[in-house]
């Protein structure tokens, strides 16, 4: 088979890794991009080839249209992240991308090129209904929930021309997350491991847990010290979590049920 391209419109690769036995997908969350994740792809090359995904309407894709609902996202990233899996893979998203990761693997799943399993970390299951309606909410509104969320750099939202190039793709994002609805009845059968901050308001432990309703496979919850972006204050017990789960999914084992850098 011939290697995939390292780079195309949706699928970044920072660090190459062709010979690596697994491929680690990962979506950002609202309003970020694939470089989100070179950090990662750095500390896991070449053990794991790791995949960043690229929405639209950001960074190099600012002149495109962004995508505002979360099914014609996982059908377009779906689309692109096929041609790509040739080896076994292993679905990562934060917030909305783990809503995102949940239904591009539902679609590779339909498809019989399912993913090892699913790594979800900050968003509540599919289930639980949204309490946040952001996407309605004024340019000024929309930046203080950032602020709350601590999700972009302050400094970067005090630049007018970087929030005129960012505030859409936000709303479009919020959009997609905020409008979503769970299909009943729809369920992945490969295993999930969901993960959270102790103190994220978005992602409270209960409705974490409800992930267990979403996978006919085993399903585990690890929680981190720490809000919404608790993945950059522990990122190096993410990052074993997600070594140590993704191994042993590729061995068919069980991974552990609780990481090194927090409670279960």
């Amino acid at each position: 088979m011939t290697a995939p391209a390292a780079t195309t419109r949706w699928v970044r690769r920072f660090h190459p890794s062709p010979q690596a036995p697994l491929i680690l997908a990962c979506f950002p969350h609202a309003g970020g991009s694939a470089s989100y994740f070179f950090p990662l792809s750095r500390a896991l090359a070449p053990a794991y080839d790791v995949l960043g995904i690229q929405y639209p309407g950001r960074q190099d894709r600012r002149h495109e249209p962004c995508v505002d609902s979360m099914a014609e996202l996982a059908d377009q990233s779906a689309e692109a992240l096929r041609p790509c899996l040739d080896r076994p893979v292993v679905l990562f998203g934060h917030s909305l991308g783990a809503t995102l990761a949940f239904e591009v693997a539902l679609r590779l799943e339909e498809s019989g090129t399912g993913p090892l399993g699913v790594i979800v970390s900050g968003r509540r299951a599919p289930s639980r209904q949204p309490r946040e309606f952001v996407h309605r909410r004024d340019d000024d509104q929309v930046l203080a929930e950032l602020r709350r969320l601590d999700g972009t750099a302050t400094q970067v939202l005090g630049e007018d021309e970087l929030l005129r190039s960012l505030l859409p793709a936000i709303r479009a994002d919020y959009t997609a997350v905020e409008t979503y609805r769970h299909r009943p009845g729809t369920a992945l059968n490969c295993p999930v491991t969901a993960m959270t901050g102790a103190d994220d308001p978005l992602a409270p432990v209960d409705d974490v847990r409800a992930w267990q309703d979403h996978t006919t496979g085993p399903c585990a919850v690890h929680t981190f010290p720490g809000g919404h972006f608790y993945l950059t204050t522990q990122a190096a017990a993410v990052t074993r979590t997600l070594t140590e789960t993704a191994t042993a999914w590729l061995a068919g084992t069980t991974p552990a049920t609780a990481p090194r850098g927090g409670p279960a």
